[in-house]
């Protein structure tokens, strides 16, 4: 069955391609969720005269997608996880560990949208991608610390000010 995309989807194609597809998966997820539209040449001036305000949409989607992107590369999570003899995990840091430190961040993404090759398993900085729009996939750090050791470092950045203004008083 042909139909005409009326938005992007990875492994299939762009926005205005007419692509052949599966009836069941045209009739039973493209058509139902409005991400396709029957290739009938009725259907295909109508998809002329919206492609404008689809474009427009999709552009949008994207430059937001661009910023959080951008907001999200800069990012440094600490993922505190219990360990035993010779550093090793007790279980394994997951994507949805990493989507709820991020949620605690203030970023809400889906866990389904952190591409983790395997959980990780071991003490260290990661690099994580992130699938924020087909094309945008910035990769956020991850540090894997012990627990307990996140509060002595905190502690250690409060402690500092307050010696450099004591000592601004000294003089």
């Amino acid at each position: 069955m042909q139909v005409i995309l009326r938005t992007d989807i990875e492994r299939l194609g762009r926005l205005g391609d007419v692509v052949e597809v599966k009836p069941g998966y045209a009739r039973n997820y493209l058509l139902p969720r409005d991400m396709a539209m029957e290739a009938t040449p009725g259907n295909m001036k109508d998809f002329e005269n919206q492609r404008q305000k689809l474009q427009e949409r999709l552009d949008k989607a994207r430059s937001d997608a661009e910023r959080l992107a951008g907001q999200l590369q800069d990012l440094k999570l600490r993922i505190p996880v219990r360990v035993g003899e010779g550093d090793k995990l007790y279980g394994s840091v997951t994507t949805a560990m990493i989507a709820d430190a991020l949620a605690e961040q203030g970023f809400d993404l889906d866990k389904k949208k952190i591409e983790l090759d395997k959980p990780i398993r071991s003490l260290g900085q990661f690099s994580v991608p992130v699938k924020v729009y087909p094309e945008v996939r910035p990769e956020i750090k991850v540090a894997v610390v012990r627990h307990g050791e996140e509060h002595e470092e905190h502690e250690e950045d409060e402690q500092e000010p307050e010696q450099e203004s004591e000592q601004a008083g000294e003089q």
